[in-house]
């Protein structure tokens, strides 16, 4: 069943609105998209499925890419059928079937294993995308001669930043350990970036990259095991939310609609070899705050906040305390700036999932 619905519908349109004349430059070009059935990267492939479908001529051609190991089909079903988009099931960390033959003229590579739950299963496999993977693609760029490519890095480069660097900028170099159970991600974004760094340096490729700071919103998977779907699980099931820590680590977060407008603005920029933080600067919350705020989002009856220890003895190690982007860099180069409060993105992200159970019930 699909996952597409309203608010992510709404969405879409706020950021076709955003964007305006600047998505005029996809006309007759093709896009390719790497993890193309994960949580950011469906809205790209939405954003262009959109055009199209309001006349952008020529249509902008679409290739998504990815092999289902933690992306949901189910969340780009609703693009299935459509002449403008082709799909392959394939894992970009091995070499493409069909490199040198797809006349990409941009490339967003956002496939990788971003939840902790998930890369500490899989710790070879989240090494091998983010570091063959980005190679992979950084070639195809290459060879191409594409017009842009834009890489999903992460935060999480940054490791447990000293207070004095929050908010973080993007020169802040990182305290990050090469070992232990979130190394697998941390450390093989960081040179993912290195490559991006490298290519651009050598050939010219025209790269940038994004930091993402704990964005959240319709289309993340459920069983995510980050806080804000645990948060969301609890609200829909109206079960005791239940914080395996003791709530003092600090975020910001930041909804999918304001990231994905930023990442657009970014792609279709001149700004190669550059890094942006993409985040909500808008106040750092405590996650028990942000329980007691997802209590009053949810509704009555109002839903019990407990603390509990986890089973899982590596559940907080290496766990930043705080995390909180500079986005100056951001907002002085683009015409950007976040919209969407912490509030209203939680209660939007709430009713894309009531939308969706309320479909798998009737």
């Amino acid at each position: 069943m699909s996952r597409f619905n309203s608010v992510i519908q709404e969405d879409i349109e706020i950021i076709l609105a955003d964007l305006g004349e600047k998505l005029e430059a996809l006309a007759g070009t093709t896009l390719l998209v790497t993890g193309g059935s994960g949580f950011l990267c469906s809205y790209f492939l939405d954003t262009v499925a959109a055009l199209n479908d309001r006349g952008l001529s020529p249509c902008c051609r679409l290739i998504a890419i990815d092999n289902f190991k933690t992306g949901l089909p189910e969340r780009i079903a609703h693009l299935s059928g459509r002449r403008d988009i082709q799909f392959i099931q394939h894992d970009v960390s091995q070499p493409l079937p069909y490199a040198g033959e797809m006349g990409v003229d941009w490339i967003i590579h956002g496939a990788g294993i971003a939840s902790p739950t998930f890369y500490r299963r899989y710790p070879l496999e989240t090494i091998d995308v983010n570091v063959s993977g980005t190679r992979h693609m950084l070639e195809l760029a290459r060879r191409e001669g594409v017009r842009s490519m834009l890489y999903f890095s992460t935060s999480e480069i940054y490791g447990d930043p000293d207070p004095q660097a929050i908010p973080t900028p993007e020169d802040y170099r990182g305290f990050v350990s090469c070992i232990g159970p979130r190394a697998c991600y941390d450390e093989s974004k960081r040179l993912a970036e290195t490559l991006c760094y490298t290519y651009h340096a050598l050939y010219g490729t025209p790269v940038k990259w994004v930091r993402p700071f704990n964005v959240y919103g319709p289309g993340q998977r459920i069983d995510d095991r980050r806080i804000i779907p645990d948060l969301m699980a609890a609200a829909l099931e109206r079960r005791p939310i239940v914080l395996y820590s003791d709530g003092r680590a600090t975020r910001t977060f930041c909804y999918i609609r304001d990231a994905i407008r930023a990442c657009w603005h970014i792609l279709l920029s001149e700004a190669n070899g550059e890094v942006f933080n993409v985040g909500n600067d808008q106040g750092e919350v405590s996650i028990g705050d942000l329980a007691l705020l997802m209590r009053e989002v949810a509704g009555p009856p109002y839903l019990e906040v407990r603390y509990e220890i986890s089973a899982d003895r590596h559940y907080t190690t290496d766990n930043p305390q705080r995390r909180c982007p500079d986005v100056t860099r951001l907002r002085t180069r683009f015409p950007w700036q976040p919209e969407v409060s912490l509030r209203e993105g939680l209660a939007r992200t709430l009713r894309s999932y009531q939308e969706i159970l309320a479909r798998e019930v009737a």
